[in-house]
This record gives C-alpha cells, sequence and structure tokens, in this order.
C-alpha cells in the first residue's frame, strides 16, 4: 500500500524541519547586537 499524499507531504515538511545544516537563523535583533559588539565587521 501506498502513503497518502498528506502523510508524504507531512513526513517530508518534519524532514526539512528538522534539517539545519547553519545552525539556528539568527533575529535581525540579534544581528544588530552582534555588529554592534564587534566593530571590525566589514
Amino acid at each position: 500500500m501506498t502513503q497518502s499524499q498528506r502523510e508524504r507531504e507531512r513526513f517530508w515538511r518534519e524532514r526539512k524541519q528538522e534539517q539545519n545544516p547553519h545552525g539556528k537563523v539568527k533575529s535581525f535583533d540579534q544581528l544588530a547586537k552582534e555588529g554592534k559588539k564587534s566593530p571590525d565587521n566589514k
């Protein structure tokens, strides 16, 4: 038996959400604070 389309999409979304190769994405606020801390960022 094959899986329903909905099940396949749910499994695909869960897999994609688990993949995070670059770490957690930072918010703009966090990036702005880090930019102020290190003035040598160019």
